[in-house]
């Protein structure tokens, strides 16, 4: 029998709105600490709008305001500071983003916008980060090279690691293996499993092979006749594939919608 994690991150009946438009209604989830969550649902349901709740980007859209609550370790993510916030919560984005600087300026940008000065402790996370990112055996003789002249896996893995860098305890990623080829999606997803030893880790995946294969927990959510999005279920992601609770979520694993 397996133990359940304990929560890093608790959901509580939470909704958000752009201006007037309900996008998310009623979600309540508890995201279990150092596993992957995955959460899957057709376009326009709102996964990513409650992925960038996590460290409240949506914060950044005019208009936009949220009910409910959204617990990290017991303590509301709305009251915490946001600086603070985005220093525990990483994110990784669909199309990888590097910066265009040198492989280790992006890596070193965050530690030194937290105040890191000390040359010997930026080489060092520098080359934690891009450990830990399955990169460093790669990229550790050409560190002064431009970020944006590495391939597309590779740019997603430094993006991953520039994310490490500032030693955050959640790692969001947003469809992170959309734009790379077969090998380099099952690097990243490779890549998921070693550091869900030391973060939790939720993603966003269209692909539902994907989140069956690199998944601990998989949330399916849907769109209601309102447009908002919401969640249908969710559970262990072995269970929810061969046997979900709901009609809705067997429809749309075996491709009957969505």
């Amino acid at each position: 029998m397996t133990m359940t994690k304990p929560t890093k991150l608790s959901v509580k009946n939470f909704n958000l709105f752009y201006g007037n438009f309900k996008a998310l209604q009623g979600v309540s989830i508890d995201i279990p600490v150092h596993r992957i969550t995955a959460i899957i649902g057709p376009s326009g349901c709102g996964k990513s709008t409650f992925l960038r709740s996590f460290n409240r980007m949506n914060d950044l859209i005019p208009n936009v305001k949220t009910e409910g609550q959204i617990l990290m370790d017991n303590h509301n993510l709305y009251e915490l500071d946001i600086v603070a916030l985005r220093k525990r919560v990483g994110m990784v984005f669909q199309r990888p983003n590097p910066f265009p600087k040198s492989i280790f300026d992006n890596v070193a940008f965050g530690p030194r916008a937290h105040g890191v000065r000390d040359m010997v402790k930026l080489q060092e996370i520098v080359e934690r980060s891009l450990r830990d990112a399955a990169l460093w055996d790669e990229v550790k003789d050409t560190l002064n090279k431009s970020g944006l002249a590495l391939s597309g896996g590779q740019q997603q893995r430094l993006c991953i690691a520039r994310a490490l860098a500032v030693e955050p305890e959640v790692i969001l990623m947003d469809e992170p293996a959309s734009a790379l080829d077969p090998v380099a999606t099952l690097r990243i997803e490779e890549l998921m499993q070693s550091l869900k030893q030391n973060y939790t880790i939720v993603i966003v995946t269209h692909n539902m092979q994907q989140a069956a294969r690199a998944s601990d927990y998989t949330a399916f959510f849907n769109m209601a006749e309102n447009r908002a999005g919401y969640l249908v279920e969710h559970g262990p992601t072995n269970q929810l594939f061969v046997n979900p609770k709901e009609k809705l979520t067997e429809d749309y694993i075996t491709g009957r919608f969505g």
